[in-house]
């Protein structure tokens, strides 16, 4: 992308900074943003308060790292859960994160995730039971290892919001989901 994607501008703000915004709901106790390539940049660019960083020095292995990273960042017993929100993902609306939450607090599942399509994406709601699973996930499959481990645990929240399938990975898939192709 030629910059860090936290950086890259949706709708007059960076894509961490609207990713921080659609996440602020009264059931989110603690915000966490973890960085890892291009961290000293984000750092100079946002005014993000010292307790809400976590440094992730691992972010070579890929994107479970980070969650690992979040995961060990918490206060020990004190979470019922985590939103993975990754910033290649920033298509996301309040209304979303709202539609996630309560399906996480109305059932006793251990995984809430949005589908759009009959597809899964992305934020993925995980409870704190599943922590230890999440840290001794291979780092080839990540995340979806847990996932997959628990077939019957996953409650899918359908929404309309293309964006929850959206990798904006290079410029060509930005502009084109910002409409500019």
């Amino acid at each position: 992308m030629g910059q860090p994607k936290a950086l890259l501008p949706y709708r007059g703000i960076t894509f961490l900074e609207h990713l921080i915004e659609v996440t602020r709901h009264p059931r989110v106790g603690m915000q966490i943003v973890v960085l890892g390539a291009g961290a000293d940049e984000i750092q100079a660019h946002l005014a993000l308060p010292a307790a809400q960083i976590v440094i992730n020095p691992d972010w070579r292995r890929g994107q479970l790292s980070s969650i690992q990273s979040a995961i060990r960042s918490l206060p020990p017993n004190e979470t019922e859960g985590i939103i993975i929100t990754p910033v290649d993902h920033p298509l996301i609306s309040v209304h979303l994160i709202d539609e996630l939450i309560q399906a996480f607090t109305g059932t006793r599942k251990a995984i809430v995730v949005p589908t759009h399509g009959g597809r899964r994406g992305h934020p993925v709601i995980f409870r704190a039971s599943l922590y230890e699973q999440l840290l001794g996930a291979s780092d080839s499959v990540g995340a979806r290892q847990v996932v997959r481990a628990h077939p019957d645990e996953v409650e899918e929240v359908v929404t309309d919001e293309e964006g929850v399938l959206l990798n904006l990975n290079d410029p060509e898939a930005l502009r084109k989901a910002l409409g500019e192709l």
